[in-house]
């Protein structure tokens, strides 16, 4: 059942199951990139009744999350020249006031599972208990 990912106001939120059988919550910092502890949130989003708490599949939470690194941070490791890519198709057709094609769909989608991949194994070298770069197989 678990983990389970989901929309808190926004911001991405993954509950884990820890190995004592304990929900535990990760938000991801907007700061860094990275995850943080934010167990205050396992019983307000399970419990939730507003509309700004949604769940979301493996893939949507992969790109709400890569989204949120692409908008927010910069730097020179090799991650942030694909999310200069990605950052310039969303911009060329938001520019051009129509939806992305289906190729440019395709390619923001395949771009956004590499960072998220390249992004959480630097975060588990880091030892972030939270970094999950498996997560793009599922």
């Amino acid at each position: 059942m678990y983990p389970l990912y989901f929309s808190y106001f926004t911001r991405p939120v993954k509950i884990l199951e820890a190995p004592d059988r304990v929900l535990v919550a990760w938000a991801l910092d907007w700061d860094t990139g990275g995850w943080v502890p934010a167990d205050e949130l396992v019983t307000e989003i399970l419990g939730a009744t507003y509309q700004d708490v949604f769940r979301l599949t493996p893939q949507m939470f992969v790109d709400e999350v890569e989204g949120e690194r692409g908008a927010r941070l910069s730097g020179d490791a090799p991650v942030f020249a694909l999310y200069e890519t990605i950052n310039s198709i969303l911009d060329t057709a938001q520019s051009e006031d129509r939806i992305m094609t289906d190729e440019e769909r395709a390619l923001v989608t395949g771009l956004r599972r590499k960072t998220y991949r390249m992004f959480e194994e630097e975060l588990r070298r880091r030892g972030d208990p939270a970094a999950e770069p498996e997560l793009v197989d599922s």
